[in-house]
């Protein structure tokens, strides 16, 4: 584990969801979609504090580690999505997340992945322990490719505790599929017709 030791590390939790068929025809491989989350101590639970910086300034090592599992995930496939966000627990607030999943992480998280040029879709909350969130997807060089506007779905049981944050980092191996609503291609972008 590469994480900075400023981060109190609880647990990891690891997601995948393979996709083999959905009404249409079936894609010629399985889209996959992989999501970890890491469950740190909220050094700032139940109490204001003004600067955020001690969570942003290390959070390059949670993206690194984040993407690199994740991706590990994909099989040996490069991911062509990705996402990230996350939830703090209910003595926290959402800035506390926020605050960990800036560009700081966002460039360690693209440079794990295997690169992107596009901005990468975040959601964050605060919430009690189970509770669902939504990561979404979007084409890891260009947002506007429609066919890959998706999201993958976490949940924990055990966390985040009251004075806990979950770290969540996502990629995928394509977009949606049966994906037909139009609109920018990734052939568009790889041809740099966009």
């Amino acid at each position: 584990m590469s994480i900075d030791p400023y981060y109190d590390v609880r647990a990891f939790h690891s997601f995948v969801q393979e996709t083999v068929h959905d009404l249409g025809p079936a894609p010629e491989q399985p889209l996959v979609k992989a999501a970890v989350a890491v469950v740190i101590k909220n050094p700032f639970a139940g109490q204001w504090v003004e600067d955020l910086s001690p969570l942003t300034g290390p959070s390059a090592s949670i993206g690194t580690e984040l993407g690199e599992r994740a991706l590990a995930l994909l099989g040996g496939r490069p991911a062509e999505s990705y996402g990230k966000g996350g939830i703090a627990g209910l003595a926290g607030e959402q800035e506390h997340v926020v605050a960990c999943v800036t560009t700081v992480f966002g460039n360690a998280l693209r440079d794990a992945v295997g690169g992107g040029k596009a901005w990468i879709s975040s959601a964050t909350k605060t919430a009690a322990a189970g509770t669902t969130i939504d990561i979404p997807l979007a084409y890891k060089d260009e947002v506007y490719v429609r066919s890959h506007y998706d999201a993958i779905t976490v949940a924990l049981p055990d966390a985040p505790r009251p004075d806990e944050l979950v770290i969540i980092a996502a990629v995928a191996t394509g977009g949606r599929v049966n994906a037909r609503v139009g609109g920018m291609t990734v052939a568009d972008v790889l041809a740099g017709t966009n």
